[in-house]
């Protein structure tokens, strides 16, 4: 009983006093004339994270629809669970990249940045029709990322990123045109195969995904 009296003492007198034996530290008076992202910029790099998380949310739906025991095409289930993987990489990035530049440095921004991203589409009559819905979703990303780019190299903003037009030049589109050619090869072989047999075809192809 003495023990229970002594517990609930100390909880109590924790209680009073949890606002005065909380550690808070004041805001930092950094200085920010370092942070030289011009507005336009960071509003449509902010929108290309939720672009990539679309994206992702998409191939997440296409890996789950080929998973299906009534559809069992695992090897098109691998190929898009992996690229939605990547798509995520891709969000994480462009976060990193704000930070390091002085954005996103508050809750609220962060809680502004992303708009509950969904899938595009939910199912597919085939592979080949899958395949060319990542194309046209790759082409649809690349485009936006080209955007970026033209509107942080405009002179009216009178500044000029070229560090992140570099950075968006050598580490997305690169692997964005990478991307897009091996989705068209990859439509080019599948559908040769299906005209000439069928859903056997695809059942083939599906294996060399493995």
């Amino acid at each position: 009983m003495k023990h229970i009296f002594v517990f609930t003492l100390l909880f109590i007198i924790s209680a009073i006093y949890a606002d005065e034996l909380h550690c808070k530290l004041p805001d930092a008076k950094v200085p920010t004339e370092w942070k030289t992202m011009v507005s336009d910029c960071t509003r449509k790099m902010r929108d290309q994270v939720n672009t990539e998380l679309q994206a992702a949310m998409t191939y997440l739906a296409m890996g789950s629809h080929f998973l299906q025991d009534t559809v069992n095409r695992p090897g098109f289930a691998k190929f898009f669970l992996e690229s939605a993987s990547e798509e995520r990489q891709h969000a994480l990035k462009l976060m990193e990249y704000l930070l390091m530049r002085g954005e996103l440095t508050t809750h609220i921004e962060f809680d502004k940045l992303i708009d509950n991203p969904r899938p595009l589409a939910t199912s597919w009559s085939n592979g080949v029709d899958a395949l060319k819905a990542a194309l046209d979703l790759e082409t649809k990303v690349t485009s936006k990322i080209r955007d970026i780019i033209t509107t942080c190299e405009e002179p009216s903003n009178k500044y000029n990123d070229y560090h992140l037009v570099d950075w968006l030049t050598a580490d997305f589109l690169d692997e964005q045109y990478k991307g897009q050619r091996d989705l068209a090869g990859k439509i080019s072989t599948l559908s040769k195969m299906m005209r000439e047999h069928g859903v056997l075809g695809e059942f083939l192809y599906d294996k060399t995904l493995l």
